[in-house]
């Protein structure tokens, strides 16, 4: 890898200028080649980079600082009050428009890209509101399937600023950061005006700041032991926080759930009068094969089959998305109980094969080849492991690992273990970010001495695990994967961009 003649210097110079603010809120400038093989022609990187006018950043750093003064996304209290009081003065703007609520362990940003990427095929105007953010605080709320720009971000932020801090001096305690950009993204939604709002919950779900919202379809992806110190430490218990998303009369879309997850789930929605539709049994995967830069489906929906489905991202878990997201729009559109047809299959091709997720498998180099995934429980890397393996033929596979001190790393580590050759331990930008040390000596324990590597500054373990792919490998069989989480995406992208 060519990097200028003081990279560890460019590089800190780089984080500091993106990222010298609360981390919740850090900005990681970056840029990559997503594949999107057979989708036509080039769309750009999903992900959007700083504004280039001096004044225009100027400005959006300094909703950025101001926003980095509230608590951040790991401090929680579990109330939606604060954030129904903030509706209740902007006019309930989150009604003016019908939604679909998703929520789940993993696969929730894959899943509600998938959702947008369908209903604006169909021609509905969108918003998408995700978390948390991979480059700029800008791409957790997008119109019509992109980013809103800074400009807009900026002035939805002055728009609402009044009204937030009319709360703020009636509540207990201020609105959080996470509080308001819900309420950011939901009266941008009913400003543009969109036709339907794909939501993605930021934890849990019952007291979660995006559930003041009565969405019509109810989505659960995948649910595993991830924030156990705040959901519960068992499937059930998490499921039982999740489960609050389920409104009354809803349909519930279910991805394939532990038991005694589903089990709670579906006590749920009988509680409520929901429909629910499963993964496996309303509907699924009929058929999947490997394609060049993806793989080729056969969905089961609620209203029939859809064949040759293009899906331009790689792993098994990838199609369980992609069969949620197909279920969801169906309900969203009433098949499967006012209407007994399909939708249109050539409009669901061409939305699926458009279809992009930056940090999930997204090779960003070649010779060797460089992966990004954002990875950052055991249940993630499982997923991920499959996928590579399934993907990708490498000889030798070097994992480049930083994760969050709250996160579960030796579970993550002993989910990778049988793919890497060897793991170079190092540490994000983020201050959360696990203690080198520490993290090392979760990886000795899991891989064995001989096999771990520790270069405490992002630029080099990826340098150092570039030149331990190509040792004694075969041509073009090398690879390395930097995963842990997505601050850790984040960095490499940046870096691998600017260097």
């Amino acid at each position: 890898m060519s990097e200028p003649s003081d990279p560890n210097d460019q590089f800190d110079d780089i984080v500091d200028t993106e990222t010298d603010r609360d981390p919740d809120l850090a900005v990681i400038e970056a840029g990559s080649r997503t594949l999107r093989a057979q989708a036509g022609p080039p769309q750009g990187d999903p992900v959007p980079s700083r504004p280039e006018d001096p004044e225009l950043d100027r400005a959006l750093r300094e909703v950025e600082t101001e926003l980095s003064t509230r608590w951040g996304e790991t401090k929680l209290e579990p109330s939606v009050k604060r954030i129904a009081a903030l509706m209740d003065v902007l006019g309930e703007p989150q009604r003016a428009y019908p939604s679909i609520h998703i929520t789940g362990t993993n696969g929730k940003t894959s899943t509600a890209r998938m959702i947008e990427a369908l209903l604006g095929a169909f021609e509905l105007r969108t918003g998408r509101y995700t978390s948390p953010h991979v480059q700029t605080i800008t791409e957790r709320i997008s119109l019509d399937g992109a980013p809103i720009s800074a400009e807009r971000f900026i002035e939805t932020y002055q728009d609402v600023k009044p009204y937030v801090e009319l709360v703020d001096a009636r509540e207990e305690y201020r609105l959080s950061f996470f509080e308001v950009l819900t309420g950011m993204a939901y009266a941008a939604f009913a400003d543009a005006p969109v036709d339907a709002a794909v939501v993605e919950v930021g934890m849990g779900g019952t007291w979660d700041a995006t559930n003041v919202i009565d969405a019509s379809v109810a989505v659960v992806t995948p649910i595993d032991l991830d924030h156990t110190d705040r959901l519960g430490g068992t499937t059930a218990e998490i499921a039982t926080e999740k489960s609050g998303i389920i409104k009354q009369g809803a349909t519930v879309i279910l991805a394939q759930q532990p038991v005694d997850a589903a089990q709670v789930l579906l006590k749920k929605a009988v509680e409520a009068d929901a429909t629910v539709a499963r993964e496996g049994m309303e509907f699924g995967i009929a058929s999947r094969e490997v394609a060049v830069g993806g793989q080729l489906l056969t969905l089961r929906g609620l209203g029939g089959e859809y064949d040759e489905i293009f899906l331009p991202l790689h792993g098994a878990y990838q199609a369980h998305n992609a069969a949620v997201a197909l279920a969801a729009v169906e309900a969203f559109f009433g098949i499967g109980a006012e209407h007994a047809r399909t939708l249109d299959v050539d409009t669901v091709r061409r939305a699926f094969a458009q279809v992009a997720s930056p940090g999930r498998l997204e090779i960003v180099r070649t010779s060797p080849t460089v992966i990004l995934d954002a990875a950052h429980n055991p249940h993630g890397a499982r997923a991920t492991a499959e996928g590579i393996s399934e993907a990708f033929g490498f000889s030798r596979l070097i994992g480049v690992v930083s994760t969050s001190g709250d996160k579960d790393a030796k579970g993550l580590l002993e989910a990778f273990e049988p793919i890497f050759a060897e793991v170079v331990v190092t540490a994000n930008s983020n201050p959360r970010a696990t203690d080198v040390d520490a993290l090392a000596a979760i990886a000795v324990e899991v891989f064995g001495e001989d096999r771990v590597v520790v270069e405490p500054r992002l630029p080099d373990a990826i340098e150092a695990a570039i030149t331990l792919a190509e040792e004694e490998a075969e041509y073009g069989g090398a690879g390395v994967l930097v995963t842990g989480s997505i601050f850790t995406v984040g960095d490499a992208r940046l870096l691998l961009r600017r260097g």
